[in-house]
């Protein structure tokens, strides 16, 4: 059988490929047949059975510790986001150039601690990307007014913001491979389906990239 993905022949794309994370989640759903191998066990005997049963048990145990992973990887980005949001705000008094920072930002900071923010995961995107805007308000300021560039405090506090901006990347990779893998473990059937089925789990949509950071990376730095 010839390979599927032929890296010796590839077909190129020479105006390239421009991918997006699809905003949609999948629900885990069994039919018929996953109810009729469950009693096919019972039926073969008790053992297989409770046996099973078992395997359930422990599959709903790693879903349950799989969401607390979610939620401390998830928590690990808010505590970033809410440093560099301290950080930001302390530049623009040194600036004093009246940029506005959303009154709104610690709020909604401590609605997704809470988990009383609806669609947590949309708006702590829509959270990072009024904070890259802010952070690209603030430099443009800076760059403005080259003897602010040179205050150590304002030195100080762009260092912070970008170190900030790494740890911020680094853990949504951590969210997002913690993502990956509840994504996949709720179609690993048959046990782990069929649990996440009855509990109407659904997939997680990763972290997304805003539509203005995607074209300023197309941009033409120098």
């Amino acid at each position: 059988m010839a390979n599927q993905l032929d890296e010796m022949n590839p077909q190129l794309l020479d105006e390239g490929l421009d991918t997006n994370v699809i905003a949609k989640k999948l629900p885990a759903e069994v039919g018929f047949g996953s109810t009729l191998f469950e009693i096919a066990l019972w039926v073969c005997g008790i053992l297989p059975g409770l046996i099973f049963l078992f395997m359930k048990i422990s599959a709903q145990k790693h879903f349950d510790q799989l969401q607390q992973r979610i939620q401390r990887d998830a928590s690990q980005i808010d505590n970033y986001l809410e440093q560099r949001v301290m950080v930001l705000q302390n530049c623009a008094r040194l600036l004093d150039k009246a940029i506005d920072l959303d009154k709104s930002t610690f709020e909604n900071i401590a609605k997704y601690r809470s988990g009383n923010a609806g669609d947590v995961d949309a708006a702590r995107n829509e959270l990072g990307t009024s904070i890259d805007t802010i952070s690209r308000s603030i430099n443009v300021a800076v760059e403005s007014y080259p003897e602010l560039a040179a205050h150590q405090e304002i030195q100080d506090a762009m260092q912070q913001n970008m170190y900030l901006q790494r740890e911020i990347t680094a853990a949504r990779e951590l969210y997002n491979d913690t993502v990956n893998q509840w994504n996949k473990d709720i179609f690993a059937w048959p046990t782990k389906k069929i649990v996440a089925a009855k509990n109407g789990y659904t997939t997680r949509i990763p972290f997304v990239a805003s539509k203005e950071i995607k074209e300023q990376a197309k941009g033409v730095f120098f």
